[in-house]
């Protein structure tokens, strides 16, 4: 009778712990970073001296999906193949195809599968490829994608985008046109937003993405969510480090999203950073 009870109360055992291990597959481990072009020559923190320190950081937290900002074809492919088994989806803003910066989806290929990806341009022609409108001299993009996670079984969606540095104007209008694509495209499935919105908590642009539409749609900054009162905010750092002064990156989801956890990423190595902004990470759950 106790051999009984003694592999009664493993097999409970073994049932509670694959119960709790199966619960937290369904966590989504999300970032938003700004990669920083490899082109760009800034000195001793260029691409070729820094990206040894950013694959050290992918590689050890593995994000399931990353929304970067900035990255250039072979920056990315060089990322992706650092890590193994993951991918990307997304375009070059110049051309459509490979030429200039992405705002690309990086996905682990062994959890999650793309049902569908497009990009649309900042524009008052979104569709048409290197349009620009209401500003902003550089052309803005942002890409989206269906996901399945072939964990759980469900689906998402995702849209990164990089807003300009510069236009306010530009800025709102994007926000706008994101919010009627989200509204169009997503037929009421998950959705949550990645991105450098180069723009401060305060500013309207972001009260913008708080709104909600059609009284149904409603998003939610998951830092702010999970830090309300955080001082600390500072997510672009440029290569200098330090932790006061705004927010511009930012991670949103929809209210079908139950937020668990998000923070800004501050590794460095040597003193040395991956990158000039931070990343930003949020660990949500399909509710």
């Amino acid at each position: 009778m106790k051999k009984i009870l003694s592999v009664i109360s493993l097999l409970f055992l073994f049932a509670s712990q694959h119960v709790s291990f199966a619960q937290s597959n369904d966590l989504l481990k999300i970032w938003t970073f700004n990669l920083r072009f490899a082109t760009a020559d800034d000195g001793d923190n260029s691409w070729q001296y820094r990206k040894d320190i950013m694959f050290d950081l992918l590689k050890s937290e593995r994000p399931d999906i990353i929304g970067t900002q900035e990255g250039l074809h072979y920056q990315l492919a060089e990322i992706t193949d650092q890590l193994g088994n993951y991918k990307f989806v997304g375009v070059g803003r110049n051309d459509g195809k490979t030429a200039g910066e992405f705002s690309a989806i990086i996905y682990d290929t062994t959890r999650f599968s793309i049902e569908g990806a497009e990009t649309f341009w900042f524009s008052e022609t979104p569709s048409a490829i290197a349009s620009k409108s209401w500003g902003n001299e550089i052309t803005r993009i942002c890409t989206y994608a269906l996901i399945d996670d072939m964990l759980t079984g469900k689906k998402f969606y995702i849209f990164n985008l990089h807003l300009d540095h510069i236009s306010q104007n530009s800025r709102v209008k994007s926000i706008e046109l994101l919010r009627k694509m989200i509204d169009e495209k997503t037929g009421g499935l998950p959705v949550t937003v990645t991105g450098d919105f180069n723009a401060e908590e305060n500013n309207e642009a972001i009260l913008l993405m708080n709104k909600s539409i059609n009284d149904e749609i409603r998003f939610t900054d998951c830092f702010n969510k999970i830090h309300p009162g955080e001082k600390n905010r500072l997510t672009f750092n440029g290569f200098n480090g330090g932790t006061e002064g705004g927010k511009i990156d930012y991670i949103f989801c929809d209210d079908q999203f139950e937020i668990i956890d998000s923070k800004i990423i501050r590794y460095s190595r040597d003193g040395k950073y991956p990158s000039d902004h931070y990343p930003v990470e949020a660990v949500l759950r399909i509710k």
